[in-house]
């Protein structure tokens, strides 16, 4: 018998799907989804997906429970339509916040995400830019966990700053933002913060130079903006001659589109995992596409292929 690949998307990010869907040749295979008059959600798929590999391309944001439930009635009617797997593909993964316990009597939020998928039938993930990368070990079934560095690198080196050094907005980055600082042959510096309450955030220091440099501060996301607004800020007072902001998911939560507008940063650069509405952007913030990446990793994952290949600076996508 011979293969057969079938794209569907969910309702989250209808025009990454169609982005995605093009790169690899291919048109998104017909899916209904609608809400029961009780907000119940019914899914079916129009085209047969009998003995295909099926890939799922769902963001987990916006109504993010709702997208989430959409996700897994979508697994479960694949795998009720005998479909020989079902890759899952996330790219902005909910509740990745809340990968451990703070403080007594709290969930893991992040593990029942990974076990919902698993129990809904999923075979493969693929995803990107997890909140921590630990978050793989939660699941039972392969993860193909896809990173957005090499797509800001490209856009920062581009920009020729002039004394650049890349900042991470706290400790638990600093790995992450040294592969961004590696990439663009530049200097790393350090923010501490204390987080008195959720989406609060206080920078208490600063560890290397950023006196009279352009910062390139990284983060894996950007919600309410006011932790990554208030480290510009710390930057700026520490002496730092610029401020660029830069993430791979940019939730842009209100008010981050009026923390952004109003600081003094340069510009914000975010990519299109999420999709963000007009009323949430402004001029300081720049979309790139990260298509062409998820293209790629469906592509090696029906395949076979490398993965990790996707990551060697020389890859072409």
């Amino acid at each position: 018998m011979s293969r057969k690949m079938m794209v569907f998307s969910g309702t989250s990010h209808p025009d990454l799907a169609e982005e995605i869907a093009a790169l690899l040749d291919v048109t998104l295979g017909e899916v209904r989804i609608e809400k029961f008059a009780n907000n119940e959600i019914y899914v079916r798929f129009l085209d047969s997906v009998r003995g295909a590999e099926v890939f799922l391309i769902q963001s987990l944001a916006g109504d993010v429970n709702e997208a989430l439930m959409e996700l897994l009635i979508m697994i479960d009617a694949a795998k009720r339509a005998s479909s020989a797997s079902i890759c899952v593909v996330i790219p902005h993964f909910a509740y990745a916040r809340q990968d451990k316990k703070s403080a007594a009597r709290e969930p893991i939020s992040a593990k029942l995400v990974a076990d919902l998928l698993t129990v809904a039938g999923a075979t493969k993930i693929v995803t990107m830019d997890l909140h921590q990368g630990q978050i793989q070990g939660f699941f039972d079934l392969p993860v193909n966990h896809l990173t957005a560095l090499g797509v800001l690198s490209d856009y920062f080196a581009a920009l020729n700053l002039e004394d650049p050094v890349v900042v991470s907005p706290d400790v638990g980055r600093a790995k992450v933002c040294k592969k961004l600082s590696d990439m663009l042959g530049v200097p790393l510096a350090i923010m501490h913060k204390g987080r008195p309450e959720h989406n609060a955030a206080e920078i208490t220091a600063v560890i290397g130079d950023v006196e009279g440099k352009t910062c390139i501060v990284t983060d894996d996301m950007i919600d309410t903006a006011g932790t990554i607004t208030a480290g510009a800020q710390a930057l700026l007072d520490k002496g730092a001659k610029a401020i660029w902001l830069g993430a791979t998911h940019g939730i842009l939560s209100p008010p981050a589109r009026k923390r952004i507008s109003e600081s003094a940063i340069e510009g914000c650069v975010v990519t299109n995992t999420i999709a963000i509405p007009v009323d949430r952007t402004c001029d300081k913030i720049t979309v790139l596409s990260v298509a062409p990446m998820f293209a790629a990793a469906i592509k090696n994952v029906y395949n076979d292929g490398s993965v990790s290949a996707l990551f060697d600076p020389d890859f072409e996508f």
